[in-house]
């Protein structure tokens, strides 16, 4: 399939730029109103990617977004007094406008330029250790960057002319689409790194403005077949953006709200959905009258194994023991880790005698795993309402139970019936 990318490719934009010259000789002319819905559209699109990549850039202090965001703001505002200028125009009867709009060129051109400087710093760098300080230092970038791109066009002594008995009617337009295509391919290169909903969604969106102004180069008058369908590329190229970045926020926030549940170290929960866990099987067997069980964990000698081995062994068989416990409860238990060495799973609809055959389990699959150095963990269990009708009663019990199992030694692992003794 990838041998035939880039033909396909080829293809499609000789296809597209025989549309476009065909819809050039088109006897076509837009509504006004279309234009003036396409540019609020577009300067809408524009204001929301903006606010969405601030939020993104709080959230991981990434450079990329926050030039992008300082960059849309600016089209977006130019594009809105665009909308001025187009009805001003219109009432001067001046529809066959000899010159493109000069806020045209530098609305799309800074846009283009700052994609580029975007993908610059972000490849220097990627990350801001100071996001308060970097907003105003961003700002300033972007501020000298539009002013040199406005002073570049009114200081040109050639006013940007559409010439209708040309090949090509708006060749200033060229310059634009190249800037955007240099970007695409950056952008391209950049998919081999990230693959996120975002990265895909600006390649697309740098793709649709090359086209976009391809598609301009060819407007002979403005509110031709070309010019409009170029607007409409370039308002499609702020959605596609939006909802990349829109889908990517999404998966940011699902990230944050998994690692507020999870343990980082083995993966199980983590305090917060042992406890969130334990408050709903309580009022689940209240109403229903059916029991469950609170199995406590405890590594044994885990400190001769960080001061014999080191830290890193020490926390391999911390993921060790997770990894068991994983694999010996049901889908409906609940395994987490609440401390160092500390673990607990809760077993709903289970009673003293599932919970101890759960429980001996997991011991013996650790002790025999085969690993070095062999470790062993000891093992508490409580059952409610038999043992405590809250939280607390029931970490009080399986505790004692698990320091009981430890006074038995690692012996007790082998053995349902000392393991059922001691819970």
């Amino acid at each position: 399939m990838r041998a035939f990318r880039w033909p396909l490719a080829a293809v499609g934009a000789i296809a597209f730029i025989l549309f476009v010259t065909w819809l050039r000789h088109r006897a076509f002319s837009a509504d006004p109103i279309l234009f003036s819905y396409l540019q609020m559209v577009g300067s809408l699109l524009g204001f929301t990617f903006a606010a969405n990549a601030m939020v993104r850039f709080r959230g991981t202090h990434d450079r990329l977004t926050l030039i992008l965001a300082f960059g849309f703001v600016l089209a977006a505002l130019i594009e809105t007094i665009t909308i001025f200028g187009f009805y001003s125009m219109l009432s001067g009867g001046l529809p066959m406008q000899p010159h493109i709009p000069l806020a045209w060129m530098v609305s799309r051109t800074l846009l283009a330029v700052l994609i580029l400087a975007a993908l610059t710093v972000e490849k220097r760098l990627p990350s801001s250790r100071d996001p308060s300080r970097e907003i105003f230092v961003a700002l300033a970038v972007v501020g000298i960057v539009a002013y040199l791109t406005s002073a570049a066009f009114l200081s040109y002594p050639v006013e940007p002319s559409i010439h209708p008995l040309a090949r090509i009617a708006r060749p200033w337009d060229l310059l634009p689409a190249f800037l955007f295509l240099v970007a695409a391919v950056a952008c391209r290169r950049r998919l081999h790194r990230d693959r996120t909903a975002f990265d895909y969604a600006l390649c697309a969106a740098c793709w649709l403005n090359v086209a976009c102004h391809v598609a301009a180069s060819q407007s002979e008058r403005l509110l031709d077949g070309p010019f409009t369908l170029a607007q409409i590329l370039k308002v499609s190229s702020y959605a596609v953006v939006l909802g990349g970045a829109l889908l990517d926020n999404a998966r940011l926030f699902d990230q944050v709200q998994h690692l507020a549940v999870t343990d980082s170290l083995t993966g199980l929960g983590n305090y917060r959905t042992l406890v969130q866990t334990l408050e709903a099987e309580i009022q689940r067997s209240r109403r229903t009258g059916r029991p469950f069980a609170l199995l406590l964990f405890d590594l044994d000698a885990l400190k001769s194994v960080n001061d014999r081995y080191g830290h890193l062994v020490g926390s391999s068989a911390i993921r060790r023991l997770a990894a068991k416990m994983r694999t010996s409860c049901r889908t409906m238990d609940t395994a987490a880790r609440y401390g160092g060495d500390e673990f607990a799973v809760v077993l709903p609809e289970a009673d003293i005698n599932a919970a101890a055959t759960v429980g001996r389990r997991i011991c013996e699959r650790l002790a025999q795993d085969g690993e070095t150095p062999r470790i062993t963990c000891s093992v508490g269990a409580a059952v409610f309402p038999r043992d405590g009708e809250n939280i607390e009663q029931l970490f009080s019990v399986a505790d004692a139970a698990l320091y009981r199992m430890k006074g038995h030694g690692e012996g007790a692992v082998n053995s349902l019936a000392r393991i059922a003794a001691c819970l």
